[in-house]
């Protein structure tokens, strides 16, 4: 990891500046304490990053469990035993990485997945507009398409001409400008420094120079980041009440944030390795355990649920981090700033941080992926395309599985017409069928080859069933043809001939 210092140091800095608004506006959203979403980003860098086994996903507090958490405070009706629900739900996901449960990240079809890229890119861009032209009474980190201020996803977009500020204007278009054009710029050649981090000082400096020259653009207290003054750890950290461990609806929270957490961050683990231009393999089982022991701890502690965020971790890429050390990094410089650097980072204008979350939505949406989506067929491209949209209109979970709903609708549509092939030859004495079974025949062919021998051999034919390639024939398909040629053969005829088919075992 030391190697790659040069480039995991400054890509942890692009991540720790975009990260810090989102955990604050996490905890926000959720009903918490402010500095439990910083807690959690802490540990998800530092705890996470050191045990997880992938080198680009970056943890912390996640937009898709505010519903969840502010539920279950409510429910809970005090944080402390909240925070006991964590910490349980926390060793949940252990218990869960040891029985290997990450397995199930294998079963998520390409084209969801991809979706879900798209439909995060197309999330925050939609939602990071308002930020960047100065637009700040939406929370930063309110990625639902219903806001808790009654607003959509689309009617806050309306509200930016009410809220106009050409400072902000003109920072996120400058720092769009150089985020766009970097790589066609001399300067490229600074690779220690990161487009993402330019814009943030750059950005530092032009609000200053507003505020000196043109105080009426010039940016203030409610477009500009603001961390809460650091008064002692003592004030910090809350801990959980055990005495409520007897609780069913700790339990029931627990497992539910343990179960949603999970998925997510499996979820994220999966898509964050299509985006890796290295491919490198993170093993799921072992995510979960990292993920276990740093919700065990936050909840310890005072912190919100963690996942792995696809945001934060594209951010991550984007900035040219080679290891998980720009996660672990981002996790110090976290804590750093709530003891030491408040009033310095306080001066950083949200609209910069918004261009580069813009960027990072086109990065992960581009025109490119919907074409070569369509070019894949519609088998394909219909569930990526349901995905995205149930994901920008409801969140990431019930997009994803009605994304994926779609998507097994295609995969049983194609196994129902790829479970054989048909062959007729016309002959005086009758025709000649033979009905080649597939390799691998289960019981999602039943259907269509019921329908085959039921209803397209004809009377007088004679039919060969060759199972011969066959690997594997299912049990109810083998009943399906051992009542055909018993049964319905010999009313219509049909001379049978089997090849490579066992013979079926204790039926009546």
């Amino acid at each position: 990891m030391i190697s790659n210092l040069k480039y995991d140091l400054p890509a942890s800095i692009v991540v720790f500046l975009v990260a810090l608004p989102l955990c604050l506006g996490v905890a926000l959203a959720s009903g918490a304490p402010l500095l439990s979403g910083v807690i959690a980003g802490i540990i998800g860098g530092i705890v996470i990053g050191f045990l997880s086994d992938s080198q680009a996903s970056v943890s912390g507090p996640a937009a898709g469990l505010t519903a969840v958490v502010i539920t279950a405070i409510t429910k809970l009706g005090e944080y402390e035993v909240f925070l006991l629900a964590v910490l349980l739900a926390g060793v949940l996901q252990v218990i869960a990485g040891l029985l290997k449960s990450g397995i199930i990240a294998n079963y998520i079809p390409s084209n969801v997945i991809k979706g879900l890229l798209a439909a995060i890119g197309i999330i925050l861009i939609l939602k990071q507009i308002p930020h960047a032209v100065g637009f700040d009474k939406d929370n930063v980190a309110d990625l639902s398409f219903i806001q808790t201020d009654n607003e959509n996803t689309f009617s806050e977009l309306l509200n930016i001409f009410s809220f106009f500020s050409w400072g902000a204007v003109i920072i996120s278009a400058l720092s769009l400008l150089i985020l766009i054009f970097w790589d066609k710029l001399p300067f490229k050649k600074l690779n220690f420094l990161p487009a993402s981090l330019l814009v943030v000082l750059l950005s530092v400096g032009f609000n200053a120079l507003f505020i000196e020259l043109f105080p009426s653009i010039a940016l203030s207290n409610e477009h500009l980041v603001n961390i809460p003054s650091f008064r002692g750890f003592s004030e910090m950290l809350r801990f959980p009440n055990f005495s409520q461990i007897s609780n069913i609806n700790v339990w029931f929270v627990a497992i539910t944030i343990a179960i949603v957490a999970s998925l997510e961050t499996l979820l994220n683990l999966e898509a964050l390795e299509k985006l890796d231009p290295t491919k490198k393999q993170a093993s799921p089982n072992r995510e979960l355990l990292a993920q276990g022991a740093g919700n065990a701890l936050s909840g310890l502690i005072g912190g919100i649920p963690i996942t792995s965020v696809i945001v934060r971790s594209s951010v991550n890429l984007n900035a040219g981090a080679k290891t998980k050390l720009s996660s672990i990094l981002h996790g110090v410089f976290l804590l750093m700033s709530v003891v030491f650097l408040s009033a310095m980072l306080n001066l950083i204008p949200l609209a910069s941080l918004a261009s580069i979350l813009i960027y990072t939505g086109y990065k992960l949406a581009k025109i490119s992926l919907f074409k070569e989506m369509y070019e894949n067929g519609l088998n394909q491209f219909i569930p990526f395309v349901a995905t995205i949209l149930a994901i920008v209109f409801t969140d990431l979970l019930i997009g994803v599985l009605i994304g994926l709903s779609i998507s097994v609708f295609f995969i049983l549509k194609s196994n129902y017409k790829n479970a054989y092939a048909l062959q007729t030859i016309k002959g005086k004495g009758g025709d000649e069928i033979k009905l080649t079974l597939s390799e691998e025949v289960s019981f999602l062919n039943k259907a269509s080859i019921k329908d085959t021998l039921l209803t397209k051999i004809p009377d007088g034919s004679s039919l060969t069933i060759d199972g011969s390639q066959s690997k594997n024939i299912d049990y109810d398909v083998l009943e399906v043809i051992h009542d055909f040629n018993t049964y319905y053969a010999s009313k219509k005829n049909i001379q049978v001939k089997l090849v490579g088919i066992k013979p079926l075992l204790n039926v009546a």
